[in-house]
């Protein structure tokens, strides 16, 4: 947040950060929330395996993560599931089938900004693995683990790290 020092209404150096969620020019009367983010993550389960993928791009490449992503303007958190799968996986779902599990925060660091987001957690249960066309720019692969073989420090993201942990107890 630190880079962002110049006002977008009058131009001048004198943008403030106040470490917390506002920014503010001490020229101007220019405002700016950056607030928390909403976004899911969704936990594919099927008999006692989660369909994970691997990151293909920063924060995180190389390491498992849930599919989701970010709510777009306007989005239910369900929509946003099944957007996410369809362009992560081409995975149509019946939103329907989704339950809500619960929710954590996290920190989302992109291009020197650190994004504070709400992760909400959905389970959509399928009756039998399926295929899956991956979306390369974002993720490298997808792979089904057994709940108790699932290494914890080898997921990409805090939030999800602790919600498995603490949610799926054969860990």
């Amino acid at each position: 947040m630190e880079n962002l020092k110049f006002c977008p209404k009058c131009g001048h150096e004198t943008l403030k950060w106040n470490n917390s969620v506002k920014f503010s020019c001490s020229n101007c009367d220019f405002v700016l929330y950056h607030n928390t983010a909403a976004a899911v993550a969704v936990i594919i389960k099927h008999d006692n395996e989660l369909f994970f993928t691997v990151r293909n791009q920063e924060p995180g490449k190389g390491k498992l993560d849930l599919p989701g992503g970010f709510c777009d303007p306007k989005e239910s958190a369900e929509e946003t599931c099944a957007r996410e799968l369809f362009e992560e996986l081409e995975l149509r779902i019946n939103v329907e089938k989704l339950r809500y599990l619960g929710s954590r925060p996290n920190i989302y660091p992109y291009k020197n900004i650190s994004y504070n987001t709400m992760d909400l957690f959905y389970e959509y249960e399928v009756d039998e693995k399926f295929e899956i066309k991956i979306e390369e720019s974002e993720i490298s692969e997808g792979i089904w683990i057994p709940i108790s073989g699932i290494d914890i420090d080898k997921i990409a993201f805090e939030s999800q790290k602790d919600f498995i942990k603490n949610n799926f107890s054969k860990i």
